[in-house]
């Protein structure tokens, strides 16, 4: 009998609510979960809708979220996706309350209320929580050193989210992220390509581009997988300069990448500091069994050929 009511039980499907859902991230999850067969219900939010530093707001949205998904099954798994962040870095370091509202502040109302309706939550972070200063690529067990406000109020955020909901959440640092929507790096340099003869990119910081396409797909199995909570780090493979990945982008346009040419971060001060070496180790994603992510140029080459009307839009 037992057997034969398991036999019957239906198979444990995804609910998923995606704040930050007209961002870059955002909105590939959404357009990604709405199209994944276990997945029973994809709701995105963004402001207007909630404001996720208003308490109140995002409990009753959340309250009420649970609520429909339960009951239409208890089976359904929970799972609140955070994308949503203040990424104005410049613009941070003269209003860093208000980037710490949004990166801090709303994690920790949405781990409160995670808690509160038993859902787990996947918290978007940052490769700019470290100092920049490495030589090898960051372990997630590496020592943290913000050195602009974006990156200290992301750290807050990530601490927030571990202290409030230590055995139901995730944190995934990422960083370089390029894709159809929003505005980005690939997008500006194939502007500039059309536009310029010559481009001036700096070769002394080095990263890890990420496509979004490829994130959020990777986003969706950590989801499914549940693996244990902490934090990992979620990046294409391999690392490269700004000015290499734009050579590698007027490839991917049929330009000649020998119109790109390199200098150093002098040439482009800026208010806050950004990290000249931001690589994340792939090891605790590795070693949690789940998808491992393809190398940067690989990831690049499949972004255009997917979507590569939308990269190359001025």
């Amino acid at each position: 009998m037992v057997a034969a009511a398991e036999g019957r039980r239906r198979p444990v499907s995804l609910a998923l609510l995606i704040t930050g859902a007209t961002g870059q991230v955002g909105s590939e999850l959404v357009r990604q979960a709405r199209q994944a067969p276990d997945v029973a219900f994809a709701r995105g939010i963004a402001r207007p809708e909630v404001d996720l530093t208003d308490p109140f707001a995002v409990r009753d949205t959340v309250e009420e979220w649970a609520r429909v998904v339960r009951s239409d099954s208890a089976a359904h798994r929970l799972v609140v996706l955070n994308t949503k962040a203040y990424t104005a870095v410049d613009a941070a370091e003269d209003d860093e309350d208000a980037a710490y509202a949004v990166n801090a502040g709303a994690p920790a109302v949405l781990a409160t209320a995670c808690g509160s309706v038993g859902a787990q939550l996947l918290h978007l972070s940052t490769d700019y929580v470290f100092p920049g200063d490495a030589s090898v690529p960051y372990e997630v067990t590496d020592q943290t050193g913000p050195r602009s406000a974006y990156g200290r109020t992301k750290l807050a955020g990530e601490h927030a989210v571990q202290e409030l909901l230590p055995d139901a959440s995730w944190v995934v640092r990422t960083g370089w992220l390029y894709g159809a929507g929003g505005a980005n790096f690939v997008k500006t340099m194939a502007s500039l390509e059309q536009s310029r003869e010559t481009v001036s990119v700096v070769d002394d910081q080095v990263g890890g581009p990420t496509w979004v396409g490829e994130l959020a797909d990777r986003l969706l199995a950590l989801a499914r997988t549940s693996p244990t909570p902490g934090i990992y780090h979620g990046t294409n493979r391999g690392e490269v300069s700004w000015y290499g990945f734009t050579k590698a982008i007027f490839e991917e346009l049929g330009a000649d990448p020998e119109r790109v040419l390199p200098t150093d971060s002098s040439a482009f001060v800026r208010p806050a500091p950004r990290p000249a070496y931001s690589v994340l180790s792939p090891a605790a994603w590795d070693g949690a069994g789940l998808p491992p992510f393809s190398g940067w140029r690989e990831a690049l080459a499949e972004a255009f050929r997917v979507e590569g009307d939308a990269l190359r839009a001025s």
